[in-house]
């Protein structure tokens, strides 16, 4: 395995979209940390500190690599991207006209993802609302924390808000085309990664403050346990019998 990423910085393409695609998760996770205009950096952070980040809003944090709940300028993540593809791609078994173009092919297609683009940012703006407007309740995003989060509620303020993180949702989208384009592997989830991958080594750090050093090393020897055996369902050999014109009952091996 190390010979082979060896040998992929070795050719210049290869190694050109590799460092291309690491800036690009470089800047996601800048734009993950950057506070929204309106949002009381300090109170953030004190609350996250002494609040309760379980449930609901800690799952969909882990989701957005820990933008959620700091209310960041990427903190809708790419959510509201997934939940588009997912809803267009349910309409073309409803609406003929999606399922027509479908059929066309790559220019169907090309209309099909820029319908994505324009409920991607309908969603973007109905989410970015709710967030703005759960945040505004003392104690809703972090129990057991009064401090406020968005001291000045003025409409002027909110509407500056929801449009940032609306457009932060449109560059996060942008971001995982690039890399789609120019870079390695699929976008969207390469920044999947990037958000779990960022948040996963402090939920690991906390279960062994919490829990100790036993449960940690139990469950990191179950989580390797699993990658390994995933890893081996995928790449195992399958033995499919093949009836040959010339040559029948000969058992061929595919992967």
């Amino acid at each position: 395995m190390l010979s082979a990423f060896a040998k992929a910085f070795k050719t210049p393409d290869l190694r050109i979209k590799i460092f291309f695609t690491l800036a690009i998760m470089a800047l996601f996770r800048l734009g993950s940390v950057i506070p929204t205009p309106g949002v009381s950096y300090v109170n953030v952070q004190e609350c996250l500190k002494t609040a309760n980040t379980g449930g609901l809003f800690g799952l969909i944090n882990l989701f957005s690599g820990g933008a959620l709940l700091q209310l960041s300028v990427f903190a809708l993540g790419i959510m509201p991207y997934i939940t588009s593809s997912i809803i267009v791609q349910l309409l073309t078994v409803v609406i003929p006209r999606f399922e027509a173009l479908k059929k066309e092919g790559q220019s169907g297609t090309a209309k099909l993802t820029q319908y994505t683009r324009y409920l991607t940012i309908g969603l973007a703006i109905l989410q970015s609302t709710g967030l703005v407007a759960v945040a505004q309740i003392e104690g809703r995003i972090f129990p057991n924390c009064a401090l406020p989060i968005i001291p000045d509620s003025s409409w002027q303020r909110i509407i500056t808000m929801i449009a940032v993180m609306t457009a932060g949702t449109s560059v996060i989208m942008w971001l995982g085309e690039l890399i789609t384009d120019r870079g390695v592997g699929n976008g969207m989830s390469i920044l999947i990664f990037t958000s779990i991958a960022a948040t996963f080594p402090g939920q690991l750090w906390s279960i062994k403050l919490q829990k100790g050093w036993f449960a940690f090393s139990f469950i990191m020897a179950v989580g390797i346990l699993i990658v390994g055996a995933v890893i081996f369902v995928e790449e195992s050999p399958r033995r499919n019998p093949v009836q040959l014109a010339k040559r029948p009952g000969r058992t061929q091996e595919f992967r």
